[in-house]
């Protein structure tokens, strides 16, 4: 589990064929000191297995199911990705409950910006939005924010300079696609009325 609380602006050193995935590799010196082989690291808010470190490189491995619904696979050399080290009993919990699991790729639609603040629109899947709901919570590329506003197919949100500066969120651009997790706790509602129907 994770908090969508990003800890680092790390670094892609390499992302090459691997069988039928891929093996990322991240360059990322604090994460990557603390670490082992096994852990997990939500990267771009995907989590993954940490399968080798060499020094401050972190590798990773991605099969097909991952890289059909996140935006991984388009990662190249020099890309910036969102990092976080999964959760340990009696950590804060700063954001929100975040599994890791990536329901779908969305994209930015539009993007308002005043001074250094932004207002971001994207869209998704329908069958997301059924998740979300104003004022509740989303992970967009692993970073934990708050739903302004939601339509049937797209959904806002207001993102503070620190948040922009920090994560790979602020140089999204309109046609940009970003991994979407939608609430823990709104599939398992979701889920618990399909049943009762």
């Amino acid at each position: 589990m994770f908090t969508g609380l990003v800890e680092s602006l790390a670094t892609v050193r390499e992302l090459r064929p691997d069988g039928p995935g891929v093996r990322l590799a991240v360059t990322d010196a604090a994460i990557a000191a603390r670490s082992k082989i096994g852990d997990s690291i939500a990267v771009n808010g995907c989590c993954l297995t940490i399968v080798e470190i060499i020094g401050c490189e972190m590798s990773f491995e991605a099969g097909a199911e991952t890289l059909s619904r996140t935006n991984l696979c388009r990662l190249k050399a020099g890309s910036a990705v969102n990092l976080e080290a999964s959760l340990r009993l009696g950590d804060s919990l700063g954001g929100h409950l975040v599994a890791g699991h990536i329901d779908a790729i969305g994209r930015l639609v539009r993007r308002s910006d005043e001074a250094q603040w932004s207002t971001m629109w994207f869209d998704v899947p329908r069958e997301l939005t059924r998740q979300m709901a104003s004022k509740g919570s989303v992970a967009i590329d692993g970073v934990s924010l708050t739903l302004v506003d939601v339509t049937d197919h797209s959904f806002s949100v207001a993102l503070i300079p620190h948040t922009l500066s920090v994560t790979t969120l602020g140089k999204l651009q309109p046609g940009d696609e970003v991994n979407v997790e939608t609430d823990l706790l709104a599939k398992y509602v979701e889920r618990q009325l399909a049943w009762k129907t």
